[in-house]
């Protein structure tokens, strides 16, 4: 009798274990996603992983993939994958096909963010793209079909950048007749691009900067992506680059969530917390 008392018990847990191992052939894998997952915030938490997207972030003119640092070590932390591509500033139809085809290497949703002129690149870049899941423009141009960035800097007198006092211009090899590459003064960088920030910082950012094309100024800006994606934007209200009337004018006609902040035109530099806070929000409010 001890015998079949040790025996019977195993005879049914294997019984029980072949049972369970047919109805988890039987059922589809979609079903059983969460088998075994008895709390619902770690459900929760498993989907967010699943369909987390990549964060692109696009610098402009005067500035390199290095201004989005602060940004980019806060999204790392919280477990984004985070891009930063050069953006060649050579002109707004050859920039936005660069950036588009560096959103093709990129399976999954996306998150794609602009700054200053990469705001125009982003808009026409992301048009037609199905993984580009929300727009976020950081003291950006959003221009519409038919505008150019010259248009727009000027629309609202008091841009810094059409003082030509403030403009460094040199020629560069295979430029479109009559253009050349803009560069903002050092001694005008701080007033112009960084007010606010400690005189070293704005200084060493000067040095580091990247010229834009003059020919970028007269491209015309192609269909928007922002017709048909939804948009957030940061608007800096001491910026001296892209006046904020504008800044503001450009996102309300792109339907843009607007954050305001006191801040100079590199608000990632100076406001990355509130920068982070709404890339956040764009992840969170098309997800």
């Amino acid at each position: 009798m001890r015998i079949m008392s040790t025996t019977r018990p195993k005879l049914r847990v294997t019984a029980i274990a072949v049972a369970l191992a047919a109805a988890a052939i039987a059922v589809p894998a979609s079903q059983t996603a969460f088998a075994g997952t008895s709390s619902p915030t770690a459900a929760v938490a498993a989907a967010n992983t699943a369909v987390k997207p990549s964060i692109v972030l696009v610098h402009g003119a005067w500035g390199d993939s290095s201004s989005w640092s602060a940004v980019i070590s806060r999204l790392q932390a919280d477990g984004y994958t985070v891009y930063s591509p050069a953006n060649p500033l050579e002109g707004l139809s050859t920039d936005s096909t660069s950036i588009r085809d560096f959103l093709d290497t990129i399976s999954g949703p996306i998150i794609l963010v602009g700054h200053s002129y990469g705001g125009a690149v982003i808009t026409n870049a992301a048009t037609g793209d199905a993984n580009v899941k929300a727009l976020v423009y950081i003291d950006a141009f959003a221009p519409n079909e038919g505008q150019t960035i010259g248009q727009l800097v000027t629309t609202v007198p008091g841009s810094c950048v059409t003082d030509d006092a403030n403009l460094t211009l040199v020629p560069y090899p295979g430029a479109p007749a009559g253009a050349e590459d803009a560069y903002i003064k050092q001694s005008a960088f701080a007033s112009c691009m960084a007010n606010g920030l400690p005189a070293k910082e704005a200084a060493q950012l000067g040095a580091v900067q990247r010229p834009l094309t003059t020919a970028a100024l007269t491209e015309a800006s192609g269909v928007p992506a922002w017709k048909t994606i939804p948009s957030w934007a940061v608007v800096g209200t001491a910026d001296n680059a892209i006046p904020p009337a504008e800044q503001l004018a450009m996102a309300q006609a792109a339907g843009a969530h607007i954050t305001e902040v006191k801040a100079p035109h590199l608000s990632m530099v100076s406001n990355p917390d509130v920068v982070t806070k709404v890339i956040l929000e764009a992840v969170h409010g098309t997800s």
